[in-house]
């Protein structure tokens, strides 16, 4: 056995003793129905995460294991460096709920240099969890790429439009997610957003109804308004 191999199986088995069965039943009642999980919290895997490091080769290891909390630990142990685009497909075909789906996100593929690309391709897609992928890395690079410009925001708009009509719930809801964090970012994107929720709004679609009301509640309301004015 190899020591990566070893190392590999040590971690599983310390990440295994961390689990909670109750945590598991738990998990359904917030959509969260996977085959493998053993219920570690985020707290106790993000501790394991910080003591064992950045390591890719890992962090294959343990998304290949197709154990849920494996899977969570791998998006925060992988180097974003060292991601590929092929990585990244082969990743987003094994997303069977939205906690990895999100996870993987905006733990990893926002920071590699392939996440502006995969915004725009995966909205595309038809699989549930991929499509919503691309709302998420829309949202958590709102949040988290400080430096990027209004304009790699503006050109996201257009696709919330067209999609917002998907009535399959985590669509519906990455969507209004990505229009929440962009409309958030400043004053100039905050109108945008309020533009394109209002154009939403009018689509005959239920759902597109839900993801207007519910982005302008918090978008047009004085505590945003208040936070981006100063």
């Amino acid at each position: 056995m190899t020591a990566d191999e070893c190392r590999y199986r040590e971690v599983l088995r310390r990440l295994k003793t961390l689990g909670n069965p109750q945590a598991v039943a738990g998990m359904a009642r917030f959509g969260v129905h996977v085959p493998d999980a053993w219920g570690v919290s985020a707290p106790k895997l993000r501790a394991l995460a910080k003591e064992v490091g950045k390591d890719h080769k890992l962090a294959d290891q343990l998304w290949r294991s197709g154990v849920h909390d494996a899977r969570l630990l791998a998006t925060l142990v992988d180097d974003p460096a060292e991601v590929t685009r092929r990585q990244m497909e082969r990743w987003a075909q094994d997303f069977n709920s939205w906690a990895l789906c999100d996870a993987a996100c905006g733990c990893l593929f926002d920071k590699t240099p392939y996440g502006w690309d995969k915004a725009l391709e995966w909205p595309e897609r038809e699989a549930e969890y991929v499509k919503r992928a691309g709302f998420v890395l829309m949202a958590t690079l709102a949040v988290h790429d400080k430096e990027a410009p209004d304009e790699r925001f503006e050109q996201f708009l257009p696709y919330l439009v067209r999609h917002a009509i998907d009535e399959r719930n985590f669509v519906k809801k990455g969507i209004n997610w990505a229009l929440r964090q962009i409309g958030k970012r400043n004053c100039h994107l905050n109108e945008l957003a309020i533009r394109t929720a209002q154009q939403i709004h009018k689509l005959d679609s239920s759902s597109a109804r839900w993801i207007a009301a519910d982005a302008l509640r918090e978008l047009a309301s004085d505590k945003v308004r208040k936070r981006l004015k100063t």
